[in-house]
Order: C-alpha cells, then structure tokens, then sequence
C-alpha cells in the first residue's frame, strides 16, 4: 500500500513549491560594460519636448515674470481665452491653432515649440507692456507608465528633458518583481508602427542615453523577472492541479477503505 501515500506527497510537495516567495534585490546602473554602441550614444539629435510641435487642444500655462497680475487681469473690461486658479492661468488652443490672449486678441501658436511661442508672445506684449518677460508652459504633456512599478498611471511632463530615471522615479521606483534589465519605451502610439526603445537600467550609461529622454505620449512598461514568471506559471499550475490531486486522493482513500 506504499504507493497509495504517493498522491499525499505529490499534494504535499506542490502545496510547499507554491507557498514559497523570493525577494530579488535590484541591481541598478552597476554594468560597466555598455551594449549600445558608442555612436549611438553620441548622437544627441533625438526629439524631446523641447522639439515637441503645438497643436489645437494642447493646455498652455502663460504669465508675465514682470508682473504678479495674471494676463487676463491686465486689461479690465477685456475677454480672454484663460481660466485662472490659485497657482496658475491656463488657455487652451483652440481648433484654429490659436489661444485668445488679453490685449492681443487670438495669437496663432500651432506649429510652434514652446520657446517659439514665449517668443513670440513676448514680442507681442511689448507693446502695451513694459519690458514683459512672457513663461509659457504645456501643461498637456504626459507619459504612462505600467507595469512593476509601485504607483503605475500617468504622469506628467514638466520640463524639456526629463528621462526614464526621473519618471520611475515619481512612480515611486521598481517593485521587487521587476526586472531591471527588460524596461520598455513604446514610442509613437499615434502612429502606424510605434517604436520599441529597450532599456537597461543595469548599464550605468542609460544616464546619458538620449534615447532615455521621454517624449509626449510615450508608454513606459516594466517587465517582471524570470524568477517572479516562473513562480506565477508554478502558482497557475498547481491551482489547476490541485483539485484534480484532491479528487484523486480521496478516490484512492476510498478504495483502500473499501479493500479492508
């Protein structure tokens, strides 16, 4: 009857193999050796939002550095564009490519890079300003990110260059699942053929790689380490299995019973 009791260990040693969990360390930016190629690194003409083009619906943050006032309460009794709130005053570019600004009426910005348009509103406002210095932003600007992470979701772009590092790291860094070594940028969602841009977050270059400059729309994915695969599959299997095992041990318990 020796070989009835080999279902129970069976059960016994799935029960133990799915109850285990490991912890991996991360090992960031500790390869020396780099597999991108120098060239590639050199070359430093990728596009960043710096480049990034305005369009109609993009949110843009403007106000005058040389005035507490906000723009639309430089002219009383004059219609603007903006809504205002505690911190900041917003206008949205409308579908003709242009935001309504006080004073100046409907300035075209479509087309233009966010430099571009400060200059221009700046210039414009010298008229009726004295020595204006005009700040726009896009505040419209955003990347996701997924995956192993610990606070996935949206996060948006506020300055020119920001990296990979800098939004991992307001997604509050990788999970102990994560697989440092196979982090993903998807780039050109809108497109026909969006770019996949592998990272190595091992390779201590990735600091320097203009590839890791995130740009508007782009989708971050964090992979999950071999050994965190292997225990889901391991977990997966014995879920399904284990009910069989229970049904198969409780047969053979029958029988033996049945045999006395």
């Amino acid at each position: 009857m020796r070989f009835l009791h080999t279902p129970y260990l069976i059960l016994i040693s799935l029960l133990v193999l799915s109850s285990c969990t490991y912890k991996q360390s991360q090992i960031l930016f500790e390869k020396k050796r780099s597999s991108i190629p120098d060239s590639v690194l050199a070359k430093r003409n990728q596009a960043n939002i710096s480049d990034y083009r305005i369009q109609p619906q993009d949110i843009l943050q403007i106000r005058n550095l040389q005035n507490s006032k906000a723009i639309i309460d430089l002219y009383p009794n004059v219609t603007s564009g903006g809504t205002t709130g505690t911190q900041i005053e917003t206008f949205q570019v409308e579908t003709d490519g242009t935001v309504a600004l006080t004073g100046l009426g409907h300035v075209k910005v479509e087309g233009l890079t966010r430099l571009e348009a400060q200059n221009k509103i700046e210039q414009l406002y010298k008229g009726p300003l004295v020595s204006p210095i005009i700040e726009v932003k896009i505040n419209n600007l955003k990347v996701t990110v997924l995956g192993e992470v610990k606070t996935p979701g949206n996060y948006t772009l506020t300055k020119d260059r920001t990296t990979i590092i800098d939004i991992l790291g307001a997604a509050g860094g990788l999970t102990e699942k994560a697989n440092e070594r196979t982090v993903k940028i998807y780039r050109g969602k809108n497109g026909p053929t969006p770019t996949e841009i592998p990272i190595d977050l091992s390779n201590q270059k990735v600091i320097n790689d203009p590839r890791a400059v995130l740009q508007n729309d782009d989708v971050v994915y964090v992979a999950q380490n071999d050994r965190t695969v292997r225990s889901d599959a391991l977990q997966n299997f014995t879920t399904i299995i284990q009910p069989v095992l229970i049904v198969i041990s409780a047969l053979i318990l029958v029988l033996s019973i049945a045999k006395k």
